[in-house]
């Protein structure tokens, strides 16, 4: 893995700007002016790149459910339908993870991504043992299970599905719009308690949001998508994850502007297990 800096019109609405070497890596290479002008001989090279586009494999996944046992976190299992993530937010907390695949968790981790093409067979295996014991599922809890690629692979949508055949009580997290479009199996399952949406807002500052957030919805655009599935009947909530001292620091205005908006759940009072 090649350590280095891209030139900016190569990365326009991207997180960062670098593929950085990640804590597998058994070798660092870093670029050196040798005296024979190669160091800006690689430097026109990059100028010249056409902005980075995103790549999506598939993989099949052996087990789709992961668990934790933090006290910390309100769900026990967690299914994620992708791999990194496009939204490309600068604090993300599971872009370390990307290095697993041999990636990095600079701009691999929101340009090059894995989708998990059987996510919805994956866990009805599980689901399915006598010894299981339910709890609420979450989806999306490491990366954002409507990113942009979702439109088309629809895994997010599978995920769901299965979930109301199973009636089985789930949660999701996310800060995309794109929510809204899976409103009819969502409003449905909310009439049984079996769903709980929570969208996060970190800051109403669009600016702010805009650098922190490259590609996800504004933060007004994901107020309207609190009002839309509260309509619905749809249990939402907002994530406020995470708080960046002397940055995201209106976040009274955001639970204000969240509640005017419909927000209301918290994860027990709103779903059942059965």
């Amino acid at each position: 893995m090649t350590d280095f800096t891209i030139a900016l019109q190569a990365i326009k609405g991207r997180g960062t700007a670098a593929r950085l070497g990640h804590r597998f890596e058994k070798t660092e290479r870093i670029a050196h002016d040798d005296g024979w002008h190669t160091f800006e001989s690689l430097e026109g090279e990059a100028s010249n790149k056409p902005p980075t586009t995103t790549e999506v494999t598939f993989e099949d996944a052996r087990s789709a459910i992961s668990r934790n046992d933090s006290p910390d976190i309100h769900f026990d299992y967690a299914v994620n339908p992708y791999r990194g993530c496009e939204h490309g937010c600068v604090y993300c907390y599971t872009r370390p993870i990307h290095s697993y695949p041999n990636l990095s968790p600079g701009l691999d981790f929101e340009t090059r991504l894995i989708a998990k093409r059987n996510i919805a067979a994956a866990p009805r295996a599980d689901l399915g043992k006598r010894s299981y014991v339910p709890r609420i599922i979450n989806l999306g809890s490491a990366t954002d299970c409507y990113q942009p690629v979702e439109r088309e692979l629809r895994l997010t949508r599978a995920l769901i599905e299965l979930m109301q055949e199973l009636r089985h009580p789930f949660s999701l997290v996310t800060k995309s719009a794109g929510v809204e479009r899976d409103l009819d199996l969502l409003a449905s399952l909310a009439t049984n308690k079996l769903v709980a949406v929570y969208v996060t807002i970190t800051t109403l500052d669009a600016e702010l949001a805009r650098t922190l957030e490259l590609r996800a919805a504004t933060p007004y655009r994901r107020l309207r998508s609190i009002r839309t599935l509260a309509a619905a009947g749809v249990p939402v909530g907002d994530s406020l994850a995470p708080h960046i001292p002397f940055l995201t620091d209106d976040m009274e205005q955001v639970l204000k502007a969240a509640w005017n908006a419909g927000a209301r759940s918290d994860f027990y009072r709103v779903l059942r297990l059965p």
